[in-house]
């Protein structure tokens, strides 16, 4: 079974407001759905962290080394696509886009195999994980009031970011934290992600040792993106001193990147994309390598359904998972599957266990956010 082509879905329409450098508006294209078609007609579906524009640029380096190529050796096609481009957009575009075919390779890999790609990466640790709900911060009130819905939508953990946080004055900060944590009371896990990707981010290790302490008397689960992405001294120095745990790396692509972070130990839990570090292939090494230093995998998951269904498969792959990354509510989630995953009583979300990435996808909601445009029928 060969890859005869690749096509791409750009999603428009539902980029979150808030917590974008930029100021995008919600008809931005950020993230783009990849098929990959085969010559028996089965096909597969990746997402990616970035626009159309940029992709079609790099399929146009990548396509040489994957059209012909086999569409069932997901992992040896992917370093084949990395190792013949270390001149052409390492580790950024192309990267990115490598990070959608793996992905699409592992789905086509698992249905042809009639397996999910949990078991295919080599077994699964468990059958359900716990989802945080993930949002962005805004005043206490309206914070108070987002994190009841989201109590309601049955979640019993969440992580706030951005907003406000960190760019006014820490009175303002320390009354987000209070509100947040009286609205889902004490036995809900509370997670803080302070942005510090955002453009020009003011803060170095003093305001976030100083915000870490403050965040310690809330019982906040970790600290998130407290410094620049780069300033890997500030992380390491953060996560000896601070009194809750410290994670970052959501911007770094390629498992080489990650290395020194982990060996390090800048971080507690690291947090790779899936849609943007290479793919499954990818952060499933991130993963195995974090785990032999004890650090904890947090799948970073600000993207998209396809995005979801690889965090599920990689959760249940790696020992060292204990949360998944799931934005609510999101139209690039909720809207793009036949049946949205549904939590447990105890806030668990059963991992699925279907062949490749294991969920049916809504072609409705797929040509709405994608200017009509539906997904190739495919024979499996």
């Amino acid at each position: 079974m060969k890859v005869q082509s690749v096509r791409l879905l750009p999603l428009l329409g539902a980029t979150p407001d808030g917590g974008w450098s930029s100021g995008w508006s919600a008809e931005e294209n950020l993230h783009t759905l990849l098929e990959v078609v085969t010559d028996e007609g089965v096909t597969g579906l990746g997402s990616v962290f970035t626009s159309r524009r940029l992709i079609e640029g790099a399929l146009g380096v990548l396509e040489p080394f994957l059209i012909g190529a086999s569409a069932l050796d997901p992992a040896a096609v992917s370093e084949t696509l990395h190792q013949n481009t270390f001149w052409q957009g390492r580790g950024g575009s192309i990267t990115h886009a490598i990070s959608g075919i793996d992905i699409a390779l592992w789905d086509i890999f698992g249905k042809v195999t009639r397996q999910p790609i949990s078991r295919l990466l080599g077994g699964r640790h468990r059958e359900r994980i716990k989802p945080y709900g993930s949002m962005l911060m805004a005043e206490p009130r309206e914070m108070r009031e987002r994190l009841e819905a989201g109590l309601e939508r049955g979640f019993r953990a969440f992580k706030i970011g951005w907003g406000p946080f960190g760019r006014r004055d820490a009175r303002t900060d320390e009354a987000i934290i209070k509100a947040s944590r009286e609205a889902v009371g004490p036995d809900v896990e509370l997670m803080v992600d302070a942005g510090g990707s955002d453009a020009f981010w003011p803060h170095g290790y003093k305001w976030a040792i100083q915000a870490a302490r403050m965040l310690a008397n809330y019982d906040v689960t970790w600290f998130e993106e407290a410094l620049r992405p780069d300033d890997i001294e500030g992380y390491i120095r953060l996560t000896e001193h601070s009194p809750v745990p410290i994670t970052s790396c959501e911007v770094l692509t390629r498992r080489q990147a990650f290395r020194p972070w982990i060996e390090q130990r800048a971080v507690d839990y690291i947090q790779p994309d899936v849609t943007k570090v290479g793919g499954l292939t990818e952060e499933f090494r991130i993963a195995q390598l974090a785990d032999e230093h004890s650090i904890l995998f947090v799948p970073h998951g600000w993207n998209t359904a396809v995005g979801l269904a690889a965090d599920l498969q990689l959760v249940a792959a790696a020992g060292n998972a204990r949360w998944v990354e799931y934005i609510t509510p999101a139209p690039y989630i909720e809207e793009l599957l036949a049946e949205p995953p549904v939590m447990d009583a105890d806030g668990m979300l059963p991992i699925p266990c279907g062949p490749g990435l294991g969920m049916e996808w809504n072609p409705d909601g797929i040509a709405r956010h994608t200017g009509g445009l539906r997904l190739t029928p495919s024979t499996l």
